[in-house]
């Protein structure tokens, strides 16, 4: 006969698990993969410009279409709030 009761406890279990030392190994391997070379302020730079080209020549119903997601707070307000001409 087994010792095993399947019948659930009345009290709550405490149950923890400390994720630190994975955590630490993920960003290391992280810090690997992107290489010494990285520079994050120019990945950054880069990602504004891109962002930039994204929204730029936009005609008349994409323009009012970005104002509104803008407005409605989907999309960050660059510059004076309107896309890039």
């Amino acid at each position: 006969m087994s010792a095993y009761d399947p019948t659930p406890s009345p009290q709550p279990v405490e149950f923890s698990v400390d994720l630190t030392a994975h955590e630490m190994l993920r960003r290391a391997h992280v810090m690997d993969a992107v290489g010494p070379t990285w520079d994050p302020v120019k990945a950054l730079r880069d990602e504004d410009a891109a962002q930039d080209l994204l929204y730029s020549d936009l005609d008349e119903e994409q323009q009012r279409i970005y104002d509104q997601l803008v407005a409605a707070g989907v999309l960050p307000e660059r510059g004076d709030g309107r896309a890039t001409a």
